[in-house]
């Protein structure tokens, strides 16, 4: 059977508008309440995804393997910042997915993250929808279309966009938005 899991990335935060590592900070602007028709919402724990998932009306479970990227030291600060101080940790977390100069979460480790959650749901015709950051929504694309780690920076994802997958375990389809 195919599921469609339904990946909403939460609305933007201070740091989206900064260009900084996120440090679980509110939304700034709630979106408007949209009808979202889903079997299961699902929704990250830190306080930008609960909050978009609230405003959207989405009574959400919170489901920890959909949190962010651990950023560690480069929590909070903006990649300029980060570039200034650490030029060839930057390079080299940009260039090596198992990089982790920043003591945090590698690119790698967050896409088998996230490809196991995928890969875990139950292949039952459903469709879920996961309030989520960009980040998480890129791993899942990355995992889904079968990508080089590499291509995770190649991703972008704005606030408040969907990215669609359907499928089952290990066979996932990337769908673009219907108008």
């Amino acid at each position: 059977m195919t599921s469609r899991v339904v990946l909403l990335c939460h609305a933007a935060t201070r740091a989206t508008r900064r260009a900084a590592f996120p440090a679980d900070e509110p939304i700034e602007t709630p979106p408007p309440p949209a009808p979202v028709r889903a079997d299961t919402y699902l929704t990250a724990p830190e306080p930008s995804c609960r909050q978009t998932a609230a405003a959207l009306g989405l009574s959400a479970t919170v489901e920890d393997t959909l949190r962010d990227c651990d950023y560690g030291t480069w929590r909070g600060r903006t990649l300029d910042e980060v570039t200034a101080a650490d030029p060839a940790g930057v390079t080299g977390w940009l260039t090596e997915p198992s990089a982790t100069p920043h003591g945090g979460e590698s690119t790698l480790d967050l896409i088998d993250r996230v490809g196991s959650w995928l890969d875990g749901l139950p292949d039952d015709h459903r469709k879920i929808v996961a309030v989520t950051h960009p980040a998480v929504v890129k791993a899942a694309v990355v995992h889904a279309i079968l990508a080089t780690p590499r291509s995770f920076w190649r991703i972008d994802v704005p606030p408040l966009s969907r990215t669609v997958l359907s499928g089952q375990s290990g066979r996932w389809t990337l769908r673009t938005p219907v108008g």
